[in-house]
């Protein structure tokens, strides 16, 4: 019958892989595989027989999948799979179930793992709401305007990161959050050095400062207070200028404790390097 399949293959166990998925991926008469040298693999390693792989990534997702859509709708079924994970989430396989779903073309999620949500229930942080953000932009502008629109955002988030690039995403959280905000960050989900750790994002960064990030992580952030996201300007400066003094008694020059409470609190810094002189008078 002409019906997508996402089937969620191992992030790291092969002992992941559902009798479910097994059965998915020996009926179905194609795979669109994201890396099809990686799927060759599993399914050797599955010992499950080696059916049509096509390629479906990011850079030929318009052709390809057209080209998938086609034999769809001729009555083929396909099984999309990424090289690990849950496919369609955070990847170009949501172009391809919207692209069925806009031809009636039947799309059935086979459930397995799913880092986020793996992370997630291991952070210890609230799990009742939450909000997945995926990977933050390297462009610095794009960046920066995606933790600016999260500033007051209250549920938990989950972003994901790749080992290179931690080191400046937690840089750039602890500036856009605090550095008291509550972060839990898992690596290696499933593996053998497999690892969440807790922190504050001032201890976070602190650590990663001394040791080398390895493998990649899926960083599981606390939302703000929700007095916090009622905030008006007036009394974000208010408490941004009370950081500031904190920070002065504590034996910090104006210019430094400016710097650093302005980048926490997202206030600007030449407003609340007036304000704070003003308030010396």
């Amino acid at each position: 019958m002409s019906t997508l399949y996402l089937v969620a293959t191992p992030i790291g166990n092969l002992g992941d892989f559902s009798p479910r998925a097994r059965e998915t991926m020996a009926s179905v008469d194609f795979i669109a595989a994201e890396d099809t040298r990686v799927t060759k693999k599993l399914l050797t390693a599955l010992d499950l027989p080696m059916k049509p792989l096509i390629s479906y990534y990011e850079h030929n997702r318009r052709q390809r999948g057209e080209e998938i859509l086609a034999r769809l709708l001729a009555g083929e079924s396909c099984a999309l799979v990424t090289d690990a994970g849950t496919p369609a989430v955070s990847d170009p396989g949501e172009d391809l179930v919207a692209l069925c779903a806009e031809h009636g073309v039947p799309v059935i999620p086979v459930p397995g793992c799913c880092a986020a949500v793996c992370a997630l229930a291991a952070s210890g942080l609230p799990t009742g709401r939450w909000c997945f953000e995926g990977f933050l932009s390297v462009n610095k502008k794009a960046r920066r305007e995606h933790l600016d629109a999260l500033r007051g955002e209250t549920r938990t988030m989950i972003f994901y990161e790749a080992p290179h690039k931690l080191r400046q995403t937690l840089s750039d959280l602890r500036a856009a959050f605090g550095g008291d905000r509550r972060i839990s960050l898992s690596r290696e989900i499933t593996k053998l050095h497999e690892e969440t750790l807790r922190f504050t994002l001032e201890e976070a960064e602190a650590y990663f400062a001394e040791t080398a990030p390895r493998g990649e992580f899926v960083l599981i952030l606390e939302g703000a207070a929700a007095e916090i996201e009622s905030e008006t300007e007036d009394e974000r400066m208010t408490r941004a200028l009370a950081a500031v003094q904190q920070r002065i008694d504590a034996g910090e020059t104006l210019k430094d404790a400016v710097k650093t409470v302005s980048a926490e609190i997202g206030v600007k810094k030449n407003a609340l390097y007036q304000a704070a002189l003003n308030a010396q008078e």
